[in-house]
C-alpha cells in the first residue's frame, strides 16, 4: 500500500485558532508551585547493554504515576501529564522506549516482551511500589503487558488511553483489525522518507487536523515531529510490528487491578472498535470512558479534560 501525503494529510488543513489552544486552557492549571525534593533525569543500563533515558521529578516518598509514551515518540509527549501530576503531588517517571528519544537507538530488542523487560528494570531500579502506570497507544500495550507481570506490590492501578489492546492487526481471529497492507504502508513510508511520513501524521490523523474545522496547532506538529526525529529508524521500523501484531489478549485478561480504559470515538489511528471498545470486556476490573470526537492524541489536544479525569480515577 502506497501512504501518500495527501491519503495521510486527507485533505487541506483548518486554520489555526490560537484562542483554542490547549495551553490556554491549562495556564491556570500549572501555575503556582510545584512541591520540592525532585530527582531529576537520569539513565539505567539494562541486560543487553541498552540504556534507558527516564524522567523522575517530585517526591520520592509520594505516589508514583508512570508514563508509557507511544510510537515514536519520547517521555516528553508526556509534559502536560507530568506537570499537572507534579503540582497535585505526585512522584511522575516517564521514560523513553529503547530506539526512542534519548534511549540508545537499538537495532535488536524492539518487540514488546523486551519493552517491558525494560520497564521491569527501571521499576526495580527505582523500587516502585503502590504506582499507577499510565500509557498511550504503544505505550498502553507496554502497560498491559508489564501490569500483567508485575511483582506484588508494584502496581495500584492501570489507564490505557487510546492504546493499541487487544491487537490491532486484521486477522481470522480479528476481523475488524486493521489489514496488514496499512502498516506495511507505515514501513514503507518511513523507509522510504521518514522526516516527511512523520510530518504527514503530525498533520493529518494523529491529532484530526485533518478534520474540517479542527484547528490546527502548529507548535504539536512540529513537537511531534521533533520527537519522532530524534528516535532511530530502525528500532521505529520494527515498533510497527511491536505494536500492530503483539496480542494483548490474556495480558488483559490477567490484570487484576483497577484499570480505566480511555478512547476517542474519532481515533483515526487505532480505530475504538476495534481497541478500547474490546480491551474493556476483558479486564476484570476494567472502566471505559469514551470521548466524544476526540482524536488519537486526545493527550495533548483536550489535556484539560482528560488530565481530571485521570485525577478522579486515581484518588478514587
Amino acid at each position: 500500500m502506497d501512504i501518500t501525503r495527501r491519503q495521510l494529510v486527507g485533505g487541506a488543513l483548518a486554520s489555526t485558532a490560537l484562542t483554542m489552544l490547549p495551553g490556554t486552557a491549562l495556564a491556570a492549571e500549572f501555575s503556582g508551585t510545584f512541591a520540592k525534593g525532585t530527582t531529576g533525569v537520569g539513565t539505567i543500563k539494562v541486560a543487553d547493554g541498552t540504556e534507558i533515558f527516564f524522567k523522575d521529578w517530585g517526591p520520592k516518598g509520594a505516589q508514583p504515576i508512570v508514563f508509557h509514551h507511544g510510537w515514536p515518540l519520547s517521555a516528553d509527549d508526556w509534559d502536560a501529564q507530568m506537570l499537572f501530576f507534579l503540582q497535585q503531588g505526585y512522584r511522575v517517571i516517564a521514560h523513553d522506549r529503547r530506539g526512542h528519544g534519548r534511549s540508545t537507538q537499538t537495532d535488536t530488542g524492539n518487540d514488546m516482551d523486551t519493552y517491558v523487560a525494560d520497564v521491569i528494570a527501571l521499576t526495580d531500579h527505582l523500587d516502585l511500589k503502590n504506582a499507577v502506570h499510565i500509557g498511550h497507544s504503544t505505550g498502553g500495550g507496554e502497560v498491559a503487558r508489564y501490569v500483567a507481570r508485575a511483582k506484588p506490590g508494584r502496581v495500584a492501578k492501570a489507564v490505557l488511553v487510546s492504546a493499541v489492546p487487544p491487537i490491532m492487526i486484521k486477522s481470522a481471529k480479528n476481523p475488524g483489525g486493521t489489514p496488514k497492507d496499512v502498516f506495511d504502508g507505515f514501513r514503507t513510508a518511513l523507509a522510504a522518507n521518514r522526516a516527511q511520513f512523520y510530518l504527514d501524521v503530525a498533520s493529518g490523523p494523529f491529532y484530526n487536523f485533518n478534520r474540517p474545522g479542527t484547528p490546527v496547532i502548529p507548535g504539536t506538529i512540529q513537537n511531534w515531529w521533533r520527537q519522532g526525529m530524534i528516535g532511530g529508524a530502525k528500532a521505529h521500523y520494527d515498533c510497527i510490528a511491536a505494536f500492530s501484531e503483539t496480542d494483548f489478549t490474556d495480558d488483559l485478561k490477567a490484570i487484576t487491578v483497577p484499570t480505566l480504559v480511555m478512547h476517542g470515538d474519532d481515533d483515526q489511528v487505532v480505530p475504538i472498535a476495534d481497541a478500547g471498545l474490546l480491551s474493556v470486556k476483558l479486564l476484570k476490573k476494567g472502566e471505559l470512558k469514551v470521548y466524544k470526537g476526540y482524536p488519537h492524541g486526545m493527550l495533548t489536544t483536550h489535556a484539560d479534560v482528560l488530565n481530571p479525569d485521570l485525577l478522579a480515577f486515581i484518588k478514587a
